[in-house]
């Protein structure tokens, strides 16, 4: 089965935002999860650094933050780097929001310590 084909030109345009998120990528098709930075995302695409093995072309799911799994293919390799460019367009804006603690939020993620209430801080 052939993927879809990815040209430079298909995703370049899209402004990419520099970043640092951590995310789970696994190939199409296997359970093995890699936990991986993202350095960049935009709507079309993301680079990625991590241990994960992958070459050019190949089927990609990337879970992201308040987004959840999407689909992409890995257009681009170096080193321990590589793009990502994504099947369908996302809105980056959302990944980079707070964590939205709901269903489906990790129990170690709490909301943060209120301070309310508290009186002036004394200098000790």
């Amino acid at each position: 089965m052939a993927g879809p084909l990815v040209t430079d030109m298909d995703h370049r345009q899209l402004s990419r935002d520099s970043l640092f998120l951590m995310a789970e990528v696994r190939l199409v098709g296997s359970e093995a999860e890699y936990r991986v930075k993202l350095r960049n995302l935009s709507a079309g695409g993301m680079m990625a650094e991590g241990p994960m093995t992958v070459q050019r072309g190949s089927q990609v799911e990337v879970n992201l933050r308040n987004i959840g799994w999407v689909q992409g293919v890995v257009a681009w390799i170096q080193d321990n780097r590589f793009g990502i460019a994504l099947l369908k367009e996302i809105d980056p804006k959302l990944a980079r929001a707070p964590l939205v603690i709901g269903e489906g939020t990790p129990r170690f993620v709490k909301p943060p310590i209120s301070f309310h209430g508290i009186g002036p801080m004394r200098k000790v």
